[in-house]
């Protein structure tokens, strides 16, 4: 049996990912802040579920919560980053900037280094980290997560390519949905994919062992015509 840690399982993409590995056979450590929803998750497949309930923004027990969860499982050959936040800031209310930052970017940085050390150590593994379409460019109207999400974009780049130069089959899958219809979605409906399907395809490209997979596919097409836009043109949009 494959063991999984799923960051951020209490809701959305998370729950709905961790739900596909138990059901294709992976036992799974499932964490997250909402100990409550988490223990409910456990209780539809006690057998399947390890529950650890964490703040991936207190960073310096990151490290030992997830390993008491390794510890769990008893092994470890996928961790999957599902944790993250940002809302609609165009008036720059600092606070929501700070906690932004503080999931998005110290937060996601203390899993993804542990993961990284515990598989360079193991020898294989692989880590996926769902960032966003949003990572491309800049926004008014949401500052800090654009920014956090390219922050992950370009980390995530950095251990790929760490991970082929210590030639080990350790592999990193950067994941880039569009809108899913979850809590974060904040009323958008534009291309909005379901997040049965969006877990679904998340699963797909895991096991295919994707370096970058947009969620859904279309959401690519918009990604190119992002990066073509000039930036004399983007600041007037």
């Amino acid at each position: 049996m494959k063991k999984a840690i799923v960051v951020g399982a209490s809701s959305g993409i998370g729950r709905e990912l961790a739900v596909i590995l138990a059901k294709n056979g992976y036992k799974v450590g499932i964490t997250g802040r909402r100990d409550q929803l988490l223990l409910n998750l456990q209780a539809t497949m006690p057998e399947s579920f390890v529950v650890s309930c964490f703040d991936v923004t207190d960073i310096k027990n990151v490290p030992a919560c997830l390993q008491r969860l390794v510890d769990e499982l008893g092994g470890l050959d996928l961790l999957v980053l599902s944790s993250g936040t940002g809302k609609i800031n165009p008036a720059l209310d600092t606070e929501i900037e700070q906690k932004t930052n503080a999931v998005n970017v110290t937060g996601f940085t203390a899993v993804a280094d542990w993961a990284i050390k515990y598989f360079d150590a193991q020898e294989y593994g692989h880590f996926a980290a769902i960032t966003s379409v949003a990572g491309i460019r800049g926004s008014r109207f949401a500052p800090a997560y654009n920014a956090s999400k390219a922050y992950q974009v370009s980390y995530l780049e950095g251990l790929r390519q760490r991970a082929f130069h210590l030639k080990k089959p350790i592999h990193i899958t950067d994941i880039r949905p569009g809108f899913v219809d979850t809590d974060m979605a904040a009323g958008n409906v534009f291309w909005m994919a379901p997040v049965d399907k969006a877990a679904r395809q998340i699963f797909r490209a895991i096991e295919n062992k994707r370096s970058v997979v947009y969620i859904t596919n279309r959401w690519r097409l918009v990604a190119f015509l992002f990066r073509m836009v000039p930036g004399f043109l983007f600041k007037r949009m």
